[in-house]
């Protein structure tokens, strides 16, 4: 696997850049409200739909989660863009006996409480709008390892244009628990439930 190098001058100075390609490609970005719990870590989980997801988890930890972020990437997309490997990116790859390395690497981010990892659950490219949403067995051995006090935030992303020529993206927070309280299976209900209560409450989003 390959490890994050992360260097926080670069990270400080990637911060006002990625707001710039937001602002660029964006109209809005919008986000609910989560209660984000002092003296934990936090195991991001998110819908994996497009190129930009990684961009996304990024400028939330950074203007509302506040906390030093981390991703987890496939190898190969890593290998490709190493420059992500400064700013928090370390790889996983699937098919590959490292697999546990690299889970049990983002176990050991998430027992400082300064830290947020984002992982993608879904393994996989899947369009926003499907109804179902997997969660891969990768979760639960993470959670499982983490040693210290870890909240879970899942999101689930959504992008519209309505009368814009750029689109808008509205992020659907839900808070799933600490690792203290941490059941597999309760999880993967917990977001699928609410995703699919957040593509209906889509319809009717403020533009």
């Amino acid at each position: 696997m390959i490890s994050q190098r992360s260097n926080r001058l670069i990270k400080k100075l990637f911060a006002p850049y990625l707001a710039y390609r937001l602002r660029k490609a964006f109209k809005v970005l919008k986000h609910d409200e989560v209660e984000v719990l002092p003296g934990h870590s936090v195991l991001l989980l998110c819908n994996h739909f497009s190129w930009w997801d990684g961009f996304f988890a990024g400028h939330l930890t950074h203007n509302y989660l506040k906390r030093d972020f981390f991703i987890m990437m496939q190898e190969d997309h890593l290998q490709k863009r190493m420059f992500f490997n400064r700013v928090g990116g370390f790889s996983i790859n699937r098919k590959s006996k490292e697999v546990v390395e690299s889970l049990q690497y983002a176990a050991k981010l998430l027992d400082d409480p300064n830290n947020l990892v984002a992982v993608f659950p879904q393994g996989a490219l899947e369009s926003n709008h499907i109804d179902e949403i997997n969660i891969e067995r990768g979760i639960d051995y993470i959670v499982k390892k983490i040693k210290g006090d870890c909240q879970i935030i899942y999101y689930s992303a959504f992008i519209e244009y309505f009368e814009s020529l750029q689109p808008s993206v509205y992020f659907r927070f839900l808070n799933c628990g600490t690792n203290r309280d941490f059941d597999f299976e309760r999880l993967k209900e917990m977001i699928n439930d609410h995703h699919k209560k957040a593509l209906k409450e889509q319809v009717n989003a403020a533009h």
